[in-house]
């Protein structure tokens, strides 16, 4: 049963709640959250308390952009669901940026080995 959901394993190294950039947590003009699902997506918010252009880019470790959103001015709350199941295993970097400043975050997705369970009933 487990199959499916169990061959990919992703383990993400961000925060469950907010992303936080530790060299300077409260300078930016936007925050931002993200977390991975167990259907294998990677759900991302981000919240503006300023007029200024965001964008939210997901990278693989070729630095090829495989995600890239635009956040408008004037849109103060943005949300997403990113599939990530066709991905290859490997490293992947989620970016969410301003003129400001941005907050980056290093993902890694790879597949879990798949256990063979053996049973062995014992009959007197």
């Amino acid at each position: 049963m487990f199959s499916l959901m169990s061959n990919l394993a992703v383990s993400i190294l961000l925060s469950t709640s907010t992303l936080i950039n530790p060299t300077n947590p409260k300078s930016l003009p936007f925050d931002a959250s993200a977390y991975v699902t167990i259907d294998k997506q990677i759900r991302v918010a981000v919240q503006k308390n300023a007029d200024v252009p965001v964008v939210v880019v997901l990278r693989n470790e070729d630095n090829q952009i495989l995600f890239s959103q635009n956040i408008g001015k004037k849109e103060l709350r943005y949300a997403v669901r990113l599939n990530v199941d066709e991905l290859t295993d490997g490293q992947y970097e989620l970016e969410v940026k301003s003129s400001e400043g941005s907050i980056r975050k290093q993902l890694n997705l790879s597949t879990a080995p798949v256990q063979n369970i053996t049973r062995v009933i014992a009959m007197q």
